[in-house]
């Protein structure tokens, strides 16, 4: 089943000269409306009209998270403020975020991608899709919902949390296709188990999960517990959201919809580009966006990227699974977490000594993270009730730096471990192999 056939099918060689062209005009517009891009472009001697075939990209400079965080909150706006209708950000290491802006016709562009995911996935017209994505600044809720409304489906926009009236309304309301985070899928499933729903009683037809790394295993066991198969999406939200890569029936990779997203891997230590089937760092440029065009993103994400002929019929080619990043970044429950910004809430906490660690666990299935940082002699010597409210400062203070709830350990001064290199700041015991 095709959303837009004639471009999901199209035969590579016209998608190529389709790219091509796309290119040239984003590579032009961003030269002449992007200061940003006008002095990096300078800076490495290349110009628009340099960009005569599609392996000519590799001569555009990269651009990375803190190019965009520099150029907070609308330096990378390739439009007038007015035209943006709608803003997003993701998490930023320093307090600033990233700030991704879009016009009428970005959004549309976005409806369209996600609109040929969903249809990937079964959802028509006469479904109903429960979405448990956030909605607000993070855009995985809002990406899904812009497709299935573009497909003139019924959305329930229940966004995340209330997991038993989630569990009521999937049942009560009939929901044809269910999205969430597979940590968060997971522990719905376990919920539904424990509130007696029965699997019989669902219309559920698909799943659709993303904004996490995860396993085959966790998907054959989300699969297990609803009964339906289950579809990987991807996105980023400095490149437009979900709808980057979606999985077709065949679950064999992720069509990347080349046609408004060009793809690359790289080595992350050189920096040079990566022939078809090596691992490496995905880096993506943005072709048809409008207000903030992105060229050459290190996304950061470590995939593989295969150019093979597909059972569904589709001709873009695939990207694994996100097995890993090249940095320092968690996804934890969904949400992009660095170390730095875990610092930084400890920092502001008198009484507590400079080493912590961060143990990022998934028991039941959902993630946890936990933080442990060694207090002071005299702090740890208060009485009791006096570092209880010690920890719940520090776990508001991380709460509001993140957005997330954690738990704090205090641990007696020298209990960490200490190492000569470089710290180990996070164990994450959650297995994505």
């Amino acid at each position: 089943m095709f959303w837009n056939e004639e471009e999901e099918c199209m035969p590579p060689l016209k998608r190529e000269e389709l790219q091509l062209e796309r290119l040239q005009e984003v590579v032009k517009k961003a030269y002449e409306n992007v200061p940003f891009y006008r002095k990096r472009f300078d800076d490495a001697g290349v110009k628009p009209e340099d960009i005569k075939t599609l392996e000519d990209i590799q001569k555009l400079p990269l651009t990375t998270k803190d190019d965009l965080r520099a150029a907070y909150p609308f330096g990378m706006f390739a439009v007038s403020p007015k035209k943006i209708v709608e803003l997003h950000t993701s998490s930023g290491t320093t307090g600033k975020p990233t700030v991704s802006g879009y016009t009428r016709k970005d959004i549309e562009i976005w409806s369209e991608v996600m609109a040929r995911g969903l249809t990937m996935f079964g959802l028509t017209e006469d479904d109903i899709i429960q979405n448990t994505h956030g909605y607000g600044l993070f855009t995985g809720g809002f990406g899904v919902h812009y497709g299935a409304q573009k497909i003139g489906a019924t959305v329930i926009p229940i966004s995340t949390g209330q997991t038993k009236r989630q569990i009521e309304i999937l049942e009560d309301f009939g929901s044809n296709v269910l999205i969430f985070t597979p940590s968060y899928g997971l522990y719905l499933a376990e919920v539904a188990q424990e509130e007696g729903l029965n699997q019989d009683n669902l219309k559920l037809k698909s799943i659709g999960f993303g904004a996490e790394m995860w396993t085959e295993g966790m998907r054959k066991e989300i699969e297990k517990r609803y009964g339906v198969p289950a579809f990987n999406i991807y996105g980023l939200t400095e490149i437009m959201g979900p709808g980057i890569a979606l999985e077709c029936e065949a679950q064999d990779g992720l069509h990347i919809m080349e046609d408004h997203f060009y793809p690359e891997i790289i080595d992350s230590e050189t920096l040079n580009p990566l022939p078809e089937g090596e691992k490496g760092e995905l880096v993506l440029t943005n072709l048809t966006r409008e207000g903030m065009p992105i060229i050459r993103f290190r996304t950061k994400d470590v995939t593989v990227l295969r150019r093979t002929e597909c059972s569904c019929g589709r001709t873009f080619i695939k990207m694994d699974r996100i097995t890993g990043r090249t940095d320092d970044m968690l996804k934890v429950k969904g949400v992009a977490v660095f170390p730095s910004q875990i610092e930084k809430a400890l920092l502001k906490i008198d009484g507590l000594e400079p080493h912590y660690q961060i143990i990022v666990t998934r028991p039941q299935h959902l993630d946890e993270l936990e933080v442990q940082v060694e207090a002071s002699p005299s702090l740890f010597s208060d009485e009791v009730k006096e570092l209880v409210g010690i920890k719940r400062k520090i776990e508001n203070q991380i709460h509001n730096e993140i957005g997330i709830r954690v738990d704090v350990t205090l641990v007696e001064p020298k209990t960490l471990p200490r190492s000569e290199g470089k710290a180990i700041r996070v164990i994450d015991k959650r297995k994505f192999d």
